[in-house]
């Protein structure tokens, strides 16, 4: 796709930059964010001239549809800088598709390829210094869109807010993870807004995550919720298993986000050669896999995390701890997908777009 800028883009530049005073090597992601946001306002049936200005609280009144309804949706991106000071994108247009998407199934207005794309381009070009070299380093982008039309009447904004926010980040989860399988909780429904990147999905899973930090566990991993025998992601993230030499993972559905890393890690483990199932994944499967010892390994898989490898998990109080091994699928796929994005090896697939 073209990242030409073909949009008209008014940029107010802060007085000055506050970059100096942040300490990159200790980052907790998503707290510190760059010196400017993108805005641009839906309104009157149309979208307006997108402003970067400098990052800034805004005012919104109270009675906001946002508040009331949840009308908000959101994406998870980054941009790489590599050992040439290049700044890169990974398949921003899958981002992007998603993006509106998700703004259809929450009633929302679609944005325009160009004030997505062309200002996501120039806000990065613009934060370009943020964005640090090496492995690990990366520029977290959340666009977002808010429904900022007043009134509480219960029906779809006719305003709405789409901005981009920037945060230099490290990586999401540290040391090893340890998951519980749902048996009651759903993270979403067929039929709902499961396979939309909407703020409620993610806010409805914080008491159940909560539940499971207090047993010592960090995430879930999330069943279907009519039965709850088939696994379908993990946390926020997608997820992976390896019983044997066969990689294993749900396929996307209205329950099931369309990750962008998920397809990307599909298509290396193909060219890689490994064999690759998409299909549904049975708890039963797993728990006999894991007492067996077929199972050699379980991975999330997302934009944040990128791959975050699972130690154990725990069903109907049993906890199941899988091994320890060297040459993990799970490394070996985080190293060829982290060496594209970084622009240290030649992408095959066409999804790197240099900014």
């Amino acid at each position: 796709m073209s990242l030409n800028n073909t949009l008209e883009i008014e940029i107010i530049k802060a007085a000055s930059s506050k970059i100096d005073t942040i300490d990159f090597e200790n980052l907790a992601f998503g707290n510190v964010f760059t010196d400017h946001m993108l805005v641009c306002d839906f309104k009157e049936g149309s979208w307006q001239k997108p402003v970067i200005k400098p990052y800034e609280p805004f005012m919104i009144d109270p009675s906001a549809k946002v508040f009331h309804y949840g009308q908000a949706i959101f994406e998870g991106m980054k941009a790489y800088k590599d050992d040439k000071d290049e700044v890169w994108l990974f398949r921003p247009d899958e981002n992007f598709h998603r993006f509106n998407k998700s703004a259809v199934r929450m009633a929302m207005p679609e944005v325009p390829e160009n004030i997505f794309i062309d200002g996501l381009k120039t806000i990065i070009d613009l934060e370009r210094n943020w964005v640090k070299k090496g492995i690990g380093n990366t520029l977290y982008i959340r666009p977002f869109m808010i429904a900022v039309g007043s009134g509480v009447i219960a029906q779809p904004s006719t305003q709405y807010r789409f901005m981009i926010i920037l945060s230099p980040a490290k990586s999401y989860y540290s040391g090893e993870v340890k998951v519980i399988i749902a048996e009651h909780y759903s993270r979403a429904a067929n039929g709902g807004i499961g396979a939309a990147k909407a703020a409620g999905n993610y806010s409805a899973q914080f008491y159940p995550t909560k539940l499971a930090n207090e047993k010592g566990f960090q995430q879930i991993i999330w069943t279907d919720d009519a039965t709850h025998t088939k696994l379908e992601e993990a946390g926020t993230m997608n997820v992976f298993f390896r019983i044997n030499d066969t990689l294993l993972t749900a396929p996307t559905s209205e329950r099931i986000l369309d990750g962008v890393t998920r397809k990307s890690l599909i298509d290396l483990a193909k060219r890689e050669g490994l064999d690759v199932q998409i299909r549904s994944v049975l708890v039963e499967e797993l728990v006999n896999a894991a007492k067996d010892g077929s199972l050699k390994e379980i991975f999330g898989a997302g934009t944040a995390a990128v791959i975050s490898p699972i130690s154990s998990f725990s069903y109907q109080e049993t906890e199941y701890v899988l091994p320890k091994i060297e040459a993990t699928f799970a490394k070996q796929l985080k190293e060829k997908l982290t060496d594209i994005q970084y622009n240290k090896a030649e992408d095959t697939f066409g999804w790197t777009v240099k900014v």
